[in-house]
């Protein structure tokens, strides 16, 4: 969880620069990948985030370091947003690395508006998720942080033919276990979607069944959950024959589990 000071000071950075991330379009490509160069960075060196993080440090000192760090190699407006992100307070050292990589995928996201492929990209992450939920072996591998970042990226590519993803899909998807923050790589994949659908001003509904749902099941779940969350609703869809039969729908927190497997686990609960 962030803090509340911290929670505060994203909200306003990233308020502030989405009408100029918009506006940037197609070249905020750029913009995304120094924040997520930035974000490793700040990661692997924790004196710095700290002298960031600094609060009796003087704003102008901090944006003055983060400008001796970056030079002349980044575009002009990654220095802009990163001064106004080290110039706020945050309630822990550790949380303006995660604003920065929020701000980061603000960006590809815009990039992605102004290429019209946004919901392109949605579809083909849980496409990868959906691949991986079967493949624990390439899941687990695809989260150890003892192994090579390159190998990891080498392990998913071998996954899917990289000629049919969107450039943006596959940026996300490998950038997602080429620094793994300290995340499973499956939850990554989850939590992306679910932002591209808050970038969207949808709630995610994940639906997990063995086989796939017709037109008309997706269709219904889209009109139930729209009326019941009063806003726009964009349906996951997994399939995973594991389940066997019945469905498992999540959003956010709330989990209603109608699938066989949860009924035979609460039976053999009961019999216990």
């Amino acid at each position: 969880m962030r803090g509340e000071t911290s929670l505060t000071s994203e909200k306003a950075v990233r308020d502030k620069f989405a009408p100029v991330l918009k506006q940037k379009g197609e070249g905020c490509g750029e913009v995304a990948q120094d924040l997520f160069g930035f974000t490793q960075i700040l990661d692997s060196t924790k004196k710095l985030e700290r002298a960031l993080t600094d609060s009796s440090r003087p704003a102008q000192d901090k944006i003055t370091l983060v400008r001796n760090i970056v030079g002349n190699a980044v575009d002009p407006l990654t220095i802009e947003i990163l001064s106004d992100v080290v110039s706020r307070r945050w309630s822990r050292v550790p949380h303006i690395a995660n604003a920065t990589e929020d701000l980061a995928i603000d960006a590809l996201l815009y990039q992605a508006d102004a290429r019209g492929c946004t919901g392109k990209v949605a579809v083909e992450l849980a496409e990868i998720r959906s691949a991986l939920l079967n493949l624990s072996v390439l899941r687990s591998e695809l989260s150890d942080p003892q192994m090579d970042p390159e190998r990891r990226v080498r392990l998913l590519d071998q996954l899917f033919d990289k000629d049919t993803l969107d450039p943006i899909t596959l940026y996300l998807a490998e950038q997602a276990t080429r620094n793994l923050r300290n995340r499973r790589y499956l939850y990554t994949i989850q939590w992306l979607i679910d932002k591209i659908s808050e970038h969207c001003g949808e709630t995610v509904v994940t639906v997990t069944t063995a086989v796939p749902m017709s037109i008309e099941q997706i269709k219904r779940i889209i009109e139930i959950y729209s009326k019941k969350l009063n806003r726009p609703v964009h349906v996951n869809a997994v399939v995973d024959p594991s389940v066997i039969g019945g469905m498992r729908l999540q959003y956010g927190a709330e989990v209603i589990d109608h699938t066989v497997v949860a009924k035979l686990h609460n039976l053999q609960r009961t019999m216990a």
